[in-house]
């Protein structure tokens, strides 16, 4: 067969080929999107420096309370919130359907990278999430979930590879105690007022709420902060003492 006629056969059939697999031949070549400068730079700062950022340019809390602990996946979260506030109530008004379906909705209606915020009020005692919950938020490609209140099935969420941050570990559930209210609103997170879009920033140091209108401004002192304290760090080598960096660059 000639090199030409081989050639006029061959093309089609990778065209179809390609077809078949579900893309074209600019798939390939694509290049991925560029991650949003914000996430970028909160994924390189501190939480600890983030957390000074928030008190310095807001003159307020952003750290939640020292029991919010990440209980499995990767530690480190970035990305913006999503909420779902729960409530007490009585058995009929808490069946399976009524106490899991807002959650199960912000979940469902995620973006890629979202940091759903779950909380339970009063509900230390029992869990916001758990292994099938977990599994759709991986499916969703959430980049964590914060819980105010309980994980369980750690076993099964561990496997996910989903970072959880929650106040406690409880083998119970909502159903029958709790019933979602609403979802997308302002809520109180673990002592810091979190509305949905705001960002998450987390590691095991503990978990900052970030106001999303504040956010550059947070990340470029917390960035100047990072690099201050790294500056400080041969100055402490030097002397062998904090005296002299904290004389030269005003801060401990």
């Amino acid at each position: 067969m000639h090199d030409m006629t081989r050639k006029h056969i061959l093309v089609p059939l990778a065209a179809v080929a390609c077809a078949i697999l579900g893309f074209g031949f600019q798939a390939a070549s694509k290049a991925p999107s560029a991650k949003d400068p914000i996430t970028a730079g909160f994924e390189k700062t501190t939480v600890a420096s983030v957390a000074d950022a928030v008190d310095q340019i807001t003159g307020q809390r952003g750290f939640l309370s020292h029991d919010m602990r990440p209980r499995t996946g990767n530690i480190r979260v970035v990305g913006r919130a999503t909420t779902v506030l729960l409530k007490p109530a009585p058995p009929e008004k808490a069946t399976p359907a009524l106490s899991t379906a807002m959650s199960t909705s912000m979940i469902d209606n995620s973006k890629p990278g979202d940091v759903g915020v779950i909380v339970i009020e009063d509900g230390l005692d029992v869990a916001g999430i758990g292994g099938l919950m977990s599994t759709a938020a991986k499916a969703r490609g959430m980049a964590g979930v914060i819980v105010d209140g309980g994980v369980r099935d750690l076993k099964e969420v561990r496997g996910l590879g989903l970072a959880i941050y929650a106040r406690s570990v409880v083998p119970s559930s909502t159903v029958s105690r709790f019933a979602g209210v609403a979802k997308d609103i302002e809520v109180q997170c673990a002592g810091v007022s979190v509305k949905p879009g705001d960002w998450i920033v987390a590691d095991e140091d503990g978990v900052v709420r970030v106001p999303q209108d504040k956010a550059k401004e947070v990340l470029q002192r917390a960035r100047e902060i990072d690099d201050r304290e790294t500056k400080m760090v041969p100055y402490i080598q030097k002397f062998k003492a904090l005296t002299k960096a904290v004389e030269v660059f005003n801060r401990i």
